[in-house]
């Protein structure tokens, strides 16, 4: 295995702060990506764009039946439309392309909001340490790095291949993922190339680990309903708190059997495999108020071969003991509803080739080979639900992924991109 030369390494790095230098946030991606597009030519791909429909993401599971709550996701109100939100694609054939598989390297153009006043440097003027070693921008882990190692290894292997490989590499620049995947569950539903894909890579921060399983999340909203009374008179009121108390631990203790019954290989590791999070927590008008209402909303997770479903029957099943238990909430019942984005969970078979050719080429790079499930979603899902096998590996930690001073370690990058290049060579060959 050889690596990027010193000349391909400094392109590299310049095209990963140029990248970096885009304010990609609150679905901002446009310029960006005219950008990218640009540039993919410019280097000799054959590019594709492609925007989601609002209405035919209506019927996918992951997202809200209502187009308009889809056009106007949290990270996106008020700002651009699906229409100027494009995703692209860059294309590169090999041989007789028809006679070999088409492999998908994927990442995604969008970012997570920035807390400027938690930042040691700009957020979005890419940073390096004395070192050369460390690059700090928002993006640089999640996961604009990965876009520009993907397009780097597709432009070295089209220079290097010999004459014994078919068949195409595509890389992605997909939109909208931190709003549950717009751009890949586009491309998803509706292939945007004239052609078949038979596999893809996902460039997430996984710490150049292989990562097989993503978990599943549901995204459910509670509504409980008391009575207000003054402060001076407490007795006359039905407080909220305690009844939320009591349905808080019958969910976590929902969540620790789950946690015993639920089992899966990949995910031993973790303290809590299937983990809920009440997230946020409003209740009450008034200090010197009982609190009449209170709304609590939570992510819910899903294991590899769950689905959303049946997670959602699980928690609704456990509300309803606690609402028949007690005879307020049986006279005021709670309401539990979905709300933002749902996330399926996915899995990719260990035996499929591109598992393999991924593992052979980190094991010609020293680097360890062990399969892993991870506790987050990723656009992964929609490939796989698509019935493309895909496995997400890439640069960075996700330790540093949503963080102030965001900070990859530029060798990692590199050795991304080597990986990834060997990994085409042999799914191709």
């Amino acid at each position: 295995m050889t690596g990027f030369t010193d000349a391909q390494n400094d392109e590299l790095r310049t095209f990963t702060e140029r990248l970096c230098s885009f304010d990609t946030t609150g679905g901002r991606e446009g310029p960006a990506q005219k950008w990218l597009a640009d540039e993919l030519a410019e280097l000799g791909f054959e590019t594709y764009e492609w925007t989601a429909d609002a209405e035919r993401l209506a019927e996918h599971p992951s997202f809200p039946d209502n187009p308009a709550d889809i056009e106007h996701t949290e990270a996106s109100a008020g700002g651009p439309s699906l229409a100027e939100r494009p995703s692209v694609g860059g294309v590169l054939e090999f041989g007789n392309p028809d006679d070999g598989p088409t492999l998908v390297l994927n990442g995604h153009m969008d970012v997570v909001p920035v807390a400027r006043e938690s930042w040691d440097t700009n957020p979005f003027q890419p940073t390096w340490d004395d070192s050369g070693e460390r690059l700090t921008a928002r993006g640089s882990v999640d996961m604009k790095s990965g876009v520009a190692a993907c397009i780097f290894a597709a432009k070295h292997l089209a220079e290097t291949h010999d004459e014994d490989l078919n068949g195409r590499i595509v890389v992605e620049s997909v939109v909208g993922e931190e709003e549950g995947g717009i751009g890949a569950a586009a491309a998803a539903l509706s292939n945007p190339y004239p052609f078949e894909r038979d596999a893809a890579i996902v460039a997430e921060p996984t710490d150049l680990t292989p990562v097989v399983a993503t978990e599943g999340t549901v995204m459910k909203r509670l509504h409980l309903t008391g009575r207000s009374a003054h402060a001076a008179t407490r007795w006359r009121g039905e407080s909220v708190l305690p009844h939320f108390e009591r349905i808080r631990e019958a969910f976590y203790e929902l969540e620790a059997e789950r946690g015993e019954s639920v089992t899966h290989p990949l995910y031993e590791e973790f303290p809590v495999p299937w983990p809920i999070v009440i997230g946020t927590v409003e209740a009450g008008t008034w200090s010197s108020s009982v609190p009449a209402n209170l709304t609590a909303e939570m992510r819910l997770g899903v294991a590899p071969g769950e689905t959303v479903e049946e997670v959602e029957a699980a928690y609704e099943a456990r509300l309803a003991e606690v609402v028949e238990e007690s005879e307020w909430l049986s006279d005021h019942p709670p309401r539990f509803e979905r709300f933002s984005i749902q996330f399926e969970a996915a899995e990719t078979d260990a035996d499929e080739p591109i598992v393999g050719a991924l593992q052979s080429a980190m094991a010609d790079a020293d680097l360890d080979t062990t399969l892993r499930g991870e506790t987050y979603g990723a656009d992964s899902r929609h490939y796989v639900n698509a019935g493309i096998p895909t496995v997400v590996f890439g640069p960075g930690t996700i330790e540093q992924a949503h963080f102030p001073n965001e900070t990859i370690h530029w060798p990692d990058v590199e050795t991304a991109g080597v990986v990834i290049v060997e990994t085409a060579r042999e799914f191709l060959g």
